[in-house]
């Protein structure tokens, strides 16, 4: 039985037999309010290619009442079963299909979700479809090539909003007659209803006007900054069509701030689904804004890659995910007026790391991934799909040339407009515009797994003068398990000699090389018989995507001086290349410390400030000796206070400092101040302990044992709001006792009740890494319970608990075994033998990195 599961070989038999012409859906939601089931009628119109074949439409409904094909009755409970119809004896040419069931109201951001705000009482609802989740509201024949239209009819109670793909029309009785959509793919598909809040305005330039839509719950909308979210949005839309030199392809393009969304937003056509986090209810660094508008401009580039030309089946994932990230990027960096023209530091920092990190576990895949079924694709949005993916597109540019790159893609989109495409469609455009042959980079970098190291190799006479240069290559092997072998690629890098400058105290580049580098040693002719810098800095500007390692006298020089960069992107490659020395065990955690606090005073980039904060507080909780760990938490923790004082009042620094601090805030007289910060006893000059804040203190002081349940409620009665009840959630599960860890454990694992965010709250809060030997018991509670969850849960509920709970703290050979064993006799499916063995690949890292911190104080 397929389940909910989806071949990509029966998805090229259905598309091979139809063609999907339009679909016409009839929702009743009039009853949102309530919950539970509304009925959902899809008539759908296709053409056969052969007369008499049988093919099925995908459904998950709990109940379907008719099926009528062709004019035909069939028996629902004849043709309806394991999330699919059976169609049978189609006939050649046009066949008319409808189905009447009752669909359900979801909890976990699959769907259609349906959130009841605790300000108003009031419900909300949106959908989320990729991958496969447009069958849980109306029958469709779910796979992105299989595009046509679709027209909504929806019935919602009076005062409500609908808003979908098409532009809103007035009403009629509290009914919703949406226009037909343009061709595109079921899982772009969207609706959105509820009594939100809403701000409008247009995009308008030589005579184009695209009407813009912001909307939120109305208990957010104090916080909605319409304005700047429509600043970074018109600077996409100007950006986009001059690059693309295609107009965008909609009527319309609205942008939603929806409750409980799983990830950080959805390319639904016209009708952009965004988390409503990135509403802020208090003060955030520069850094969130960058994010978000890094999301806002992700989503909107999507709108021509992916909606308007779509992948034609999910392998293809990653190119649809990795342009959207490149160009957002780059029109973040490129963009006229643009608050972020460092963004290629942000990428460096965080993108890459994050890709180099999912390179190195035993899941690696290469770029162009293997999509066997619906379940391969849902575990592979992942750091290959997205970050590694732009970084190689980032290095195309670099190879084609920028201009080239984007009469290429010019080419692509006027080419295949409302159609389905494979990589080879925009590699051979890439071909036609540059003139260089793709075929032996697609497969050195998109068929192959793994990631390179970079090395200099240098050598001096007496007097310091370069007397050779070259630049060595490995391919490292791949981790046990991955597929494939480890090969070395072509590399499109620069070469960056830096020096200190005397008068200004700065590292300043005094020298560029940018050269080909492929094989095992390349040499750099260019560099001989110059004076040695202080720092050379291999894949300056970070065009390509590898590990960089800098030479002895490099490292010492960047050890003493890294904070003195003059720009910010050698410096976020430095510390990259630090933290992933910590992490490869390379660099043992004591001086991966000294490093950061050596350096990160004079960091001004607050991106990378808070990057730097996290990585230290995960080397000292995972990586270092545990006989060191608090040792080295003192140390940490001492730092993060005196940074917090000594930082300028009201500033994005002072505010992360102040979250650092309360992330490890230890002894007696650290929990006071933060009692004592909260009840305004003290204050620190500038820093408004806000609502954001306090939650991060209060869950702080219930993770310690200080604050119980009378104090965590009292907090939420401040805040009695969907996040309020998300942090009092992560505060309860955090308190240090067996009694809480059994609640929390209880209401995720033994019980399916909590809707998704307020699950993944209790989660955060269970782990913490100061409660190890409290959590040890868990360890065997765990595997024993993993299996049964992945099968009776949705896939994104399973996934938060598979990855979430997984012992992770417990660094030990013990779990390793008890993994390995899990993972011998279990015999769980594909996707969750990935997600432990990559929780395992964590422990076992730990475990090397570890007994490198215990050497180094040997």
């Amino acid at each position: 039985m397929p389940g909910t599961n989806l071949t990509r070989e029966e998805a090229q038999q259905r598309a091979k037999l139809l063609t999907v012409d339009s679909y016409e859906i009839d929702l009743d939601l009039s009853g949102a309010q309530e919950g539970g089931t509304y009925r959902s009628v899809t008539t759908v119109r296709f053409d056969v290619a052969e007369d008499g074949a049988d093919s099925f439409i995908d459904l998950v409904a709990p109940a379907v009442h008719e099926v009528t094909l062709n004019g035909d009755p069939l028996d629902p409970a004849e043709v309806f079963q394991d999330s699919r119809i059976a169609l049978p004896g189609l006939l050649e040419g046009r066949n008319i299909l409808r189905v009447v069931a009752d669909c359900a109201y979801t909890n976990t951001g699959e769907g259609l979700h349906r959130f009841v705000d605790p300000v108003d009482d009031q419900a909300y609802l949106y959908t989320q479809f990729e991958v496969p989740d447009a069958r849980r509201v109306f029958a469709s024949f779910e796979q992105p090539d299989l595009k046509a239209t679709f027209q909504f009819t929806v019935r919602a109670p009076e005062g409500w909003t609908v808003i979908s793909n098409s532009p809103t029309p007035e009403p009629k009785d509290n009914v919703w007659e949406f226009a037909p959509t343009p061709r595109i793919s079921t899982y772009v598909t969207a609706l959105i209803v509820g009594p939100y809040h809403s701000v409008h305005s247009v995009y308008e330039k030589d005579g184009q006007s695209v009407p813009l839509g912001i909307y939120c719950r109305p208990s957010l909308a104090e916080f909605l900054d319409a304005d700047a979210i429509f600043e970074v949005t018109r600077q996409g839309f100007d950006w986009f069509q001059e690059k693309f030199d295609y107009a965008y392809p909609f009527e319309k393009y609205d942008q939603l701030f929806v409750p409980e969304f799983n990830a950080g937003a959805m390319e639904n056509a016209g009708a952009v689904t965004i988390r409503d986090q990135y509403v802020f209810r208090s003060k955030v660094t520069d850094a969130a804004y960058e994010v978000r508008a890094e999301t806002i401009l992700h989503e909107l580039a999507h709108m021509w890659f992916g909606d308007l030309v779509t992948m034609e089946w999910w392998n293809d994932l990653w190119l649809n995910e990795s342009f959207a990230t490149y160009t957002s990027i780059a029109c973040q960096a490129a963009a006229p007026g643009s608050r972020w023209p460092h963004s290629w530091t942000t990428f460096a920092n965080s993108m890459k790391t994050w890709a180099y990190r999912q390179d190195q576990l035993p899941s690696t895949h290469p770029i162009m991934a293997d999509i066997r079924d619906l379940d391969d694709v849902l575990v592979n949005f992942d750091g290959i799909t997205y970050a590694k993916g732009a970084s190689v597109l980032k290095q195309l540019v670099a190879y084609v040339g920028e201009d080239e790159f984007f009469r290429g893609v010019q080419a692509y989109f006027k080419r295949h407009a409302f159609g389905n495409t494979r990589l080879s469609d925009l590699l051979g455009a890439l071909e036609e515009t540059s003139g260089r042959d793709l075929k032996a980079w697609s497969k050195a970098w998109l068929e192959t797994a793994g990631i390179n190291i970079l090395r200099p190799e240098i050598e001096t006479d007496a007097d310091g003068t370069v007397t050779s240069f070259a630049i060595r290559q490995e391919a490292p092997a791949l981790p046990a398990g991955a597929q494939g072998e480890p090969v070395l690629r072509p590399h499109r890098i620069a070469v960056g000699l830096y020096d200190l400058d005397e008068a200004s105290g700065k590292l300043v580049r005094t020298e560029r090389v940018e050269l080909d580098v492929d094989g095992e040693l390349t040499a750099v002719p260019q560099l001989a018989g110059k004076r040695r810098p202080a720092v050379v800095l291999l894949n300056d500007d970070d065009l390509s995507y590898a590990k960089v390692r800098l030479d002895e006298a490099s490292l010492k020089a960047v050890t003493e001086h890294l904070g003195d960069f003059e720009a910010s992107l050698p410096r976020a490659l430095c510390w990259a290349s630090a933290w992933d020395m910590t992490r490869d065990a390379e660099l043992a955690t004591r001086d991966y410390l000294s490093l950061v606090l050596s350096g990160i005073g004079k960091e001004s980039d607050i991106g990378v400030v808070q990057s730097l904060h996290r990585q230290v507080k995960l080397a000292i909780d995972l990586y270092a000796a545990p006989a060191a760990r608090e040792t080295l938490l003192t140390r940490w923790t001492d730092a993060t206070l005196a940074h917090l004082r000594s930082a300028a009042p009201g500033s994005d620094h002072q505010l992360a400092w102040a979250r650092a601090f309360a992330a490890t805030a230890r002894t007696p007289e650290q929990l006071d101040l933060l009692e004592a910060l909260l009840d305004g006893a003290q204050t620190i000059e500038g820093l408004a302990v806000d609502t954001e804040l306090r939650w991060a203190f209060v869950q702080r002081l219930a993770a310690v044992g200080r604050y119980d349940e009378a104090e965590i409620t009292a907090e939420y009665e401040r805040d009695r709001t969907a996040a309020g009840e998300r942090h009092a959630a992560t505060a309860r599960a955090a308190r240090p006792t067996p009694e809480a860890k059994a609640e929390a454990w209880a209401s995720v694992v033994e019980s399916d009740k909590l809707p998704n965010a307020v699950q993944e709250a209790v989660i955060g809060g269970f782990v913490q890494t100061d409660q190890r030997e409290l959590l040890a018991p868990y360890t065997d509670r765990f595997f024993e319970a993993v299996k049964g969850v992945w099968e009776s849960r949705s896939h994104e509920m399973a996934q938060q608990i598979a990855v979430g709970l997984y012992p992770s703290v417990q660094v030990s050979q013990e779990t390793l075994d008890k993994t390995d064993a899990w993972l011998a006799s279990a015999g769980p499916n594909a996707a969750l033998r990935r997600l432990v063995s990559e929780s395992r690949s964590g422990v076992e890292r730990a475990l090397k990195a570890q007994a490198a911190d215990a050497a180094a104080a040997e």
